[in-house]
């Protein structure tokens, strides 16, 4: 068969209606695209490096979804139930005038300020400044966590039961304190007792209630853990006063009592506060439990049965639920990876961690590992906002809004000075972060553990700078949320396991 002939002229012709129409497609194509690109303002995270969640997830929620993990509870095991103060989880919240104000913008200025006022009482105690005396001032268990921001600060509280008969209270967990301690009746809210949400608890009701005596160890060993301690002239009893810096303090009775963790969780001749005059930022709770590394805390009272060992998951939210665990249960700790307690003293109390570094979206920040060192670090349950250092914080900063530039900055909130107007996203992606301990772990924060919704107007970035590089770092627990973090302190460490709780 003959090839066809195509002619000169004939080919021309065709190979210009071809690159006609190729040119049209690939301009048609081109200008789609521009205006799909023009229209597409969402940033585009980078894979495995940033959250992409909704929006209301971070903004402050009304009704209570509690969770049902992690509460796994066996014979060598006592959990307590964890909720925010003021969240909808807490029985305060149903009789709380101001559980609608949790959107509010002066609502959210308190309570920063009132974590500020616990910073500076921390950072007092660890600079020796607390020179008042407030006496002259007038195996395992679970508890359930609960956030504390319903009645007046931003601790957690778990329920406990006290005295025989038993009578519960809710007290705030403190992984910065020792000393536990409850409102006792003699007092009241209108003279010398600040308003709890629920009964005064009345020792002169309970057949297990004692005195110690003021000439015994438990009594001025108190001395030794920061407590100030005297003696009743008409009764000989031990009398003790403690302060928290912030002009916050209890003062009454040093008595001991059978505690009651869980129905087969009880130990007898617990010693605690039975307080007498009580003034701060408690508002509404019972009192404080201490969690501390001293002799009278409940980790070092409950040694015995569970090792020093505990653990507690604070929730994501204040409409979910966490829990408090003593002991460890016989719970697989395959996950839970650990640091090292630092072997340098941070008071008497405080449970101090070698941070080396953070990383934001995945990129280690340019800051020496002196300024983490120099500075020394704290893991605290009762703080909310982590604070760094200085030149740590700013780096933080500079990285976290660097890759949030395709969002409109707003005004700061108290101490947030990073804070996004995202009223007009449904979606918001943010860089991860995580610290860096010494030893090589790495732990990433939750998803929920980095922002602080007010509104949706204003998000802020949930990291503060301490006023100078020489003031001790806090890990605050709005980075502890979901986290599963596990105090082996008879083991000397700590560790932490993702997704804890919902």
């Amino acid at each position: 068969m003959a090839t066809p002939i195509i002619s000169s002229s004939s080919f021309l012709r065709f190979f210009m209606a071809f690159f006609s129409v190729f040119l049209c497609l690939s301009l048609c194509s081109f200008e789609n695209g521009f205006a799909l690109a023009a229209r597409d303002t969402k940033p585009h995270p980078l894979p495995h490096t940033t959250h992409t969640v909704e929006v209301k997830s971070l903004l402050p929620a009304t009704t209570c979804s509690p969770s049902t993990k992690g509460h796994n509870i066996n014979k060598a095991s006592s959990v307590l139930k964890v909720v925010h103060k003021h969240g909808p989880c807490s029985n305060f919240h149903k009789s709380s005038k101001t559980s609608t104000t949790t959107c509010d913008e002066k609502y959210h200025a308190q309570i920063l300020k009132q974590d500020q006022a616990r910073v500076n009482s921390i950072h007092s105690r660890l600079n020796h400044n607390n020179n008042k005396d407030p006496l002259t001032q007038s195996a395992a268990t679970t508890l359930p966590a609960k956030s504390g921001l319903v009645i007046g600060t931003g601790n957690y509280i778990v329920t406990v039961s006290l005295g025989t008969p038993a009578k519960q209270l809710s007290l705030a967990f403190d992984t910065g304190s020792d000393l536990t301690w409850t409102q006792c009746k003699a007092c009241s809210a209108t003279q010398s007792c600040y308003k709890q949400r629920e009964p005064i608890f009345n020792p002169f009701l309970s057949a297990s209630y004692k005195k110690i005596s003021c000439t015994t160890a438990a009594c001025t060993q108190l001395s030794s853990i920061g407590v100030q301690h005297g003696c009743s002239a008409s009764t000989s009893a031990c009398l003790y006063g403690t302060r928290y810096g912030d002009n916050s303090f209890s003062v009454g009775v040093f008595g001991s009592e059978k505690l009651t963790l869980t129905p087969t969780d009880i130990f007898e001749g617990f010693l605690f506060g039975c307080g007498l005059k009580n003034k701060g930022l408690f508002g509404g709770s019972a009192g404080m439990l201490g969690l501390g590394r001293s002799n009278t805390s409940i980790v070092e009272q409950t040694a015995n049965k569970y090792n020093r060992y505990f653990s507690y998951c604070l929730p994501s939210t204040s409409c979910s639920t966490g829990y408090l665990s003593f002991g460890k249960g016989g719970r697989s700790s395959n996950a839970v990876k650990f640091t090292a307690l630092s072997t340098v003293p941070l008071g008497h109390s405080f449970y101090g961690l070698n941070v080396v570094g953070i990383n934001v979206g995945g990129t280690k920040l340019p800051i020496s590992s002196s300024v983490f060192s120099s500075s020394r670090t704290i893991i605290d349950s009762g703080t909310l906002i982590t604070r760094l250092p200085p030149t740590a914080y700013n780096a933080l900063k500079a990285a976290f809004r660097q890759r949030m530039k395709s969002y409109p900055l707003t005004q700061a909130v108290s101490i947030l000075d990073t804070c996004y107007n995202l009223s007009s996203f449904k979606t918001v992606s943010y860089p991860k972060i995580s610290f860096v301990f010494d030893g090589g772990l790495t732990q990433e924060l939750d998803a929920t553990g980095i922002l602080y919704g007010v509104s949706a107007d204003q998000v802020c970035l949930a990291f503060a700078g301490n006023m100078d590089d020489s003031e001790v770092g806090i890990i605050g627990n709005v980075q502890q949320r979901r986290l599963k973090v596990v105090y082996d302190v008879a083991g000397g460490k700590v560790g932490f396991a993702p997704a804890g709780c919902a």
